[in-house]
């Protein structure tokens, strides 16, 4: 028996008790996006999970492979009629047993799907005003590349930026560099260059910092690079804006004292549009 909420209930009532994504974080995660019944990057998302995997040493089924999970995620969206647009999560979690040592590596996957409103790719120009996060920082190593069940950081951040007024925050890594936000990769233009830092600075490796930073470097007039950014930096930007594979682009209109524009951010989004098309 165990207590839940303060009732004393049979344990094999609860699954939470047996599930160690719950008890330790032993989780890892991926949100993708549907539009027209097909899953948008798939192939990045899929290679990015696995990758994921590896990094915290599951054992991956012999049969998951992508057309697997494609089948799957695509039949619950059609089983909830929003296969239009939605957004999906596949949460994949090693099997019970053990405590912080586990008696096997083999996992169960979770995949869950809300409807979205939009199918494209929208630039919101209403203001957006974010600060830097510098109660915690993020440490520069490979598991703070990838999603996993750990998201304490990106939490109690949330929170501060809800009790501050602000739509988000810019978290820092542990030699008090600008990484990245607390829901996407960060993006500044100084100039005529485009700065996203590295993943060796700590940030997650994202499946739509990936696409755009490679549209990105097809316009003839912007220097892309991949390099840390410093809080500094950041006042002195052009422009600033978020990156996610449900959002797309989402510009930050205002950092401190510090107005920006979004005139790349809508040529990139009608970039990103064109390339789903």
């Amino acid at each position: 028996m165990i207590n839940f909420n303060g009732n004393i209930v049979a344990q094999n009532d609860n699954l939470l008790i047996q599930n160690r994504a719950f008890l330790y974080g032993d989780g890892v995660f991926e949100t993708l996006k549907i539009v027209n019944n097909k899953v948008l990057f798939l192939e990045d998302h899929y290679f990015r999970l696995m990758a994921s995997m590896r990094v915290v040493r599951m054992e991956i089924p012999m049969n998951f492979t992508m057309e697997y999970l494609e089948e799957q995620i695509l039949s619950l969206v059609n089983h909830n009629s929003i296969s239009d647009s939605a957004r999906v999560r596949i949460t994949v979690y090693r099997n019970d047993g053990g405590y912080y040592l586990p008696q096997n590596n083999t996992i169960s996957f979770l995949i869950h799907a809300t409807a979205l409103d939009n199918k494209a790719y929208e630039v919101n120009e209403n203001p957006y005003e974010v600060d830097l996060y510098k109660d915690f920082y993020v440490t520069k190593q490979l598991l703070s590349s990838i999603k996993t069940t750990n998201k304490i950081i990106n939490i109690t951040g949330s929170i501060f930026a809800n009790e501050n007024g602000l739509d988000n925050c810019i978290l820092l890594n542990d030699s008090k560099n600008a990484i990245e936000a607390l829901q996407g990769n960060l993006f500044m233009l100084l100039g005529n260059k485009l700065i996203t830092p590295p993943v060796s600075e700590g940030c997650l490796n994202g499946v739509m910092r990936k696409q755009i930073l490679a549209l990105a470097k097809k316009l003839t007039d912007i220097e892309v690079v991949e390099e840390p950014i410093s809080p500094f930096d950041l006042q002195k930007a052009d422009e600033l804006f978020l990156t996610n594979v449900i959002k797309g682009i989402q510009p930050i209109t205002k950092y401190r004292k510090k107005d920006f524009t979004t005139k790349i951010s809508v040529i990139l989004t009608q970039k990103l549009n064109d390339s789903i098309a």
